[in-house]
């Protein structure tokens, strides 16, 4: 595991899936079971709203808007030749205010509860769950950005491009409770939206078109131990090379978000890992679990 330069573990790998899923194999449970409970110290609840009030003012750019929160999931092993591996991704509803009020707190080690029940410790914190995308492009690099200052988490970092899956993107403003037929409906969408956001992600802060990505393919969940912040990660291929993708770049509809891009071999990739945040140091480590997945399947390794 690696740490975070004082002996403290960066990340935390909560689901591998080193040879990648598909959409048909990443579903969504959404239920209110799975959303943040509050605090029962009234104080530090209302230290959401004022720590929320004093970031605002410092930045005008910052937008509450509703996330969905990560509550765990449920990994089944494929039996038998037709039986592929499958995921349920456990989600509630959470915003981006009550993030910033518990997850980035100076406090947020006070919203933990002791339990060995991870759901259960993390029960009062907002823990939105973010995305992140391995690109590799067809000279064979991966592209990293370099966070902005102006954005709300680790500015100035390196970065995976992504955000999140967004509620909105679905007209979800609150948990539903309509017929059956339509619940199955939102499923389904939902479960779609874990992939088509991590490409509206990639295209926004990146600047390619959508037909140059390849289909995106979901590797796993890691967290951040600062702030136990967890970002689900994909990989995904794009047909250009990284010299016209530098050039896109700059027209990119979100690049306001970071001021550079890089197109790295893996050996400089790892060593730009140590200066990402600990969830996307977690992404790379999922990546590596990939490679090295597709390494044993070439040697003929079961």
């Amino acid at each position: 595991m690696e740490t975070d330069g004082q002996d403290h573990p960066a990340y935390e790998i909560l689901l591998s899936c080193p040879n990648g899923l598909s959409p048909s194999q990443v579903t969504v449970d959404l239920n209110e079971a799975y959303d943040r409970i509050p605090h029962p110290d009234a104080d530090l609840e209302n230290s959401i709203s004022e720590i929320w009030d004093a970031r605002t003012q410092k930045n005008a750019s910052l937008f509450n808007g509703l996330k969905f929160r990560y509550g765990g999931h449920t990994y089944y092993n494929g039996v038998g030749s037709n039986e592929e591996l499958h995921v349920s991704l456990h989600l509630g509803l959470t915003d981006y205010r009550t993030f910033v009020g518990t997850n980035l707190s100076p406090l947020w080690e006070r919203f933990l509860i002791s339990s060995e029940d991870d759901c259960r410790r993390c029960q009062h914190t907002a823990s939105p769950l973010g995305n992140g995308a391995v690109v590799e492009t067809s000279d064979k690099k991966i592209l990293v950005l370099q966070r902005s200052n102006n954005v709300g988490e680790f500015p100035g970092h390196y970065v995976f491009p992504g955000g999140h899956p967004e509620p909105g993107e679905l007209g979800i403003s609150s948990h539903l409770t309509s017929d059956h037929n339509n619940q199955e409906m939102i499923k389904e969408k939902l479960s779609q939206e874990m992939f088509s956001s991590i490409i509206r992600e990639v295209v926004e802060e990146i600047g390619v078109p959508p037909d140059a990505l390849g289909n995106p393919l979901f590797i796993g969940i890691s967290r951040r131990v600062l702030n136990v912040r967890p970002a689900a990660f994909f990989f995904m291929t794009c047909s250009l090379e990284s010299t016209e993708i530098q050039r896109l770049y700059c027209s990119a509809a979100d690049a306001y978000e970071s001021t550079q891009l890089y197109s790295v071999s893996m050996h400089d990739l790892e060593k730009m890992a140590m200066k990402m945040p600990g969830c996307h140091r977690g992404g790379y480590a999922l990546f590596k679990l990939m490679k090295n997945a597709e390494k044993d399947m070439a040697n003929g390794d079961t």
